[in-house]
């Protein structure tokens, strides 16, 4: 079975519209193959993740939470500060991460997909 790849341009576009195609791309939903419980032999490249279309409500209101597990070990933080730690890529790999079923399936699914800055 060949690898079927997929270029996305980020580049003006939404971060929940380039997010929701990659995901529908992972998961091989636009094949006539589509079979829910394999895995797609699918590969999503994302080019220019850093001149995606994000406005200062999205940034300011997007939050990403975490526990550590201690007391007071409770995480807080917005799109801004991330991208600006870890890049826009890690913000579109956690929304697309978000949009995959939570299957065994989906460690799979997101080892194919690359994202450039």
């Amino acid at each position: 079975m060949d690898i079927i790849t997929y270029t996305i341009d980020a580049k003006g576009k939404a971060l929940g519209r380039v997010a929701s195609l990659a995901a529908t791309y992972l998961m091989a939903k636009n094949l006539p193959t589509f079979e829910r419980h394999k895995k797609p032999s699918v590969t999503v490249v994302i080019t220019n993740a850093s001149k995606l279309s994000l406005t200062n409500k999205k940034k300011k209101d997007t939050k990403y939470t975490g526990y550590s597990g201690y007391q007071g070990g409770f995480l807080q933080e917005d799109l801004a500060a991330l991208s600006e730690r870890r890049g826009y890529a890690e913000g579109l790999k956690r929304a697309i991460k978000g949009m995959i079923p939570d299957n065994k399936l989906r460690p799979d699914m997101l080892k194919r997909l690359k994202i450039t800055e």
